[in-house]
């Protein structure tokens, strides 16, 4: 296909949640495949993309209030963004939000009558509750958001469950599943898991569990941390990567509990090699999270052979069959505790299931990027007729 390219999405580097690395690997593949890719994204301290090899239009921005270190756009406000974005001659455009940064690629989109393409990622309803408790205007803020995806062409999920997450907030148009990706598939030799551990100080016996992702109660991290204070009899090594609002209270309650020794708040790692440093350290990934939709941490962790412990039910846990390519549990304490302390205790076990998963649950960027380049192609012919 011919570029112009536009992805337009409030996450991106330096913020490295789930959706900003989707943007960047959309970004990364599509400059490399077919060229002209252009992000639309507010401006964030610290951000540098000179070196990156697409175009980078980033716009005035404000904080998040609570949500360190989200921005949100403004970008009537700033004329030089304004004129460079009208510079840009679209073929099709496709955001991954549907706030400022969602509205404007719909703007544009019209204007320039070019194809929309929305991404639906996260579950917005859990984080409006969270910052306002008023029913009513949480109901609102929804329907702005499903306003927002009646705007788009197509509008896509990353897997089957999430379906049912936006038709519950009232979208009723097509559906389109576009299953994410990890950059960090690989032929791994044994000796990189080995020399990962060593770096890491963990020694031969001690079993390896990891959390990756934002430090927000919504990922249901209280109950890791209940979870290890149950499990303090047991040799093991705790890491928690990532920061958010709850971090300092995470680490607070880690403290409480007793648990300093065996629990290391790693922080933000925003070079790819540190984070597989962890994931091929790991032997099990803990994510309980009712919160999420389709988390690539999981992917990515299984691309390193280490598989996750999800709650059964959970609309990101429709990815994995028990026992086989992850394990699922209950969402009590007990249940949760006990699936734990059990898979600890097989260690051969775990393994295997980690070898699975990463030949079933996960696909490379490159190759999904593929696939999405060969759909924007067909959106923009059957639009042109």
């Amino acid at each position: 296909m011919n570029p112009q390219i536009g992805l337009f999405c409030d996450s991106f580097p330096p913020i490295m949640d789930g959706v900003a690395v989707c943007m960047q690997n959309y970004a990364y593949w599509m400059q490399k495949k077919v060229g002209g890719v252009t992000v639309v994204t507010p401006h964030k301290n610290n951000a540098h993309y000179k070196d990156y090899d697409y175009t980078v239009l980033d716009f005035m921005s404000v904080p998040v209030p609570g949500r360190k270190p989200y921005v949100t756009g403004i970008p009537q406000i700033d004329p030089v963004f304004v004129v460079k974005l009208l510079q840009r001659n679209f073929k099709i455009i496709h955001a991954h939000s549907p706030f400022s940064t969602g509205f404007l690629a719909s703007e544009v989109a019209k204007s320039q009558k070019v194809p929309l393409v929305a991404t639906f990622h996260s579950k917005f309803r859990d984080d409006f509750k969270k910052e306002i408790p008023v029913d009513m205007v949480v109901d609102q803020m929804i329907k702005v958001v499903v306003d927002f995806f009646n705007r788009a062409d197509e509008v896509w999920v990353p897997q089957e469950s999430v379906i049912d997450v936006i038709r519950e907030y009232g979208y009723k148009g097509p559906l389109e599943v576009v299953e994410n990706g990890s950059d960090l598939v690989a032929d791994y030799p044994d000796s990189f898991f080995a020399e990962a551990r060593k770096e890491l100080g963990i020694g031969p016996d001690e079993f390896v569990l990891l959390f990756v992702g934002q430090h927000i109660w919504q990922k249901n991290t209280r109950l890791v941390i209940d979870a290890l204070e149950q499990l303090k009899d047991l040799p093991f090594k705790m890491f928690f990567v990532g920061t958010g609002y709850a971090a300092e209270e995470m680490k607070a309650l880690v403290h409480e509990k007793g648990l300093d020794s065996k629990v290391t708040f790693v922080g933000v790692l925003t070079d790819r090699p540190s984070i597989v440093k962890y994931y091929a350290a790991a032997d099990l990934f803990l994510f309980p999270s009712l919160y999420d939709n389709a988390p690539l941490v999981v992917r990515e962790a299984a691309a390193l052979h280490t598989p996750a412990v999800m709650v059964e039910g959970s609309t990101a846990a429709t990815i994995l069959k028990d026992g086989e390519n992850g394990f699922l549990s209950g969402g009590s304490l007990e249940e949760f505790t006990a699936k734990v302390r059990s898979l600890m205790a097989d260690r051969d076990r775990v393994r295997r299931v980690g070898l699975t998963a990463s030949h079933t649950i996960v696909r490379s960027w490159e190759d999904i990027v593929g696939e999405v380049l060969d759909r924007y192609e067909a959106l923009i012919a059957r639009k042109s007729k």
